[in-house]
């Protein structure tokens, strides 16, 4: 399934707008994950147990949208988007969501 960004992938056509799209995750890190991130981050730096854990909850909810925009009988996702907030002090939500929609290759002249 195409998953795009934009409002109209080059070469194709949209031939039906079936509506909005999402994939949603809430993730906590283990005690042992929050606590070696915790003493990365008295070093500075990157604090790759988060970063891990922010790229594997990105994916996990872009294939769940693309799980329900397939069910809903989309062969696409379009304007694809995240959003993400932390719930506590241990918890993070991430929504990738868009607009589900059935593409066609464009005709060609």
């Amino acid at each position: 399934m195409l998953v795009a960004t934009v409002e109209r992938p080059a070469g194709f056509e949209v031939k039906r707008v079936i509506g909005q799209v999402f994939g949603v995750v809430v993730r906590s890190r283990s005690l042992v994950g929050n606590v070696a991130a915790g003493l990365r981050s008295l070093a500075g730096g990157e604090i790759k147990e988060y970063t891990r854990l922010v790229e594997d909850t990105r994916r996990h909810a872009i294939d769940r949208m693309v799980e329900n925009a397939a069910a809903m009988g989309a062969n696409a996702v379009i304007m694809m988007r995240f959003d993400s907030s932390e719930m506590g002090q241990t918890m993070q939500e991430v929504v990738a969501y868009g607009t589900a929609v059935v593409l066609e290759p464009a005709a060609r002249a």
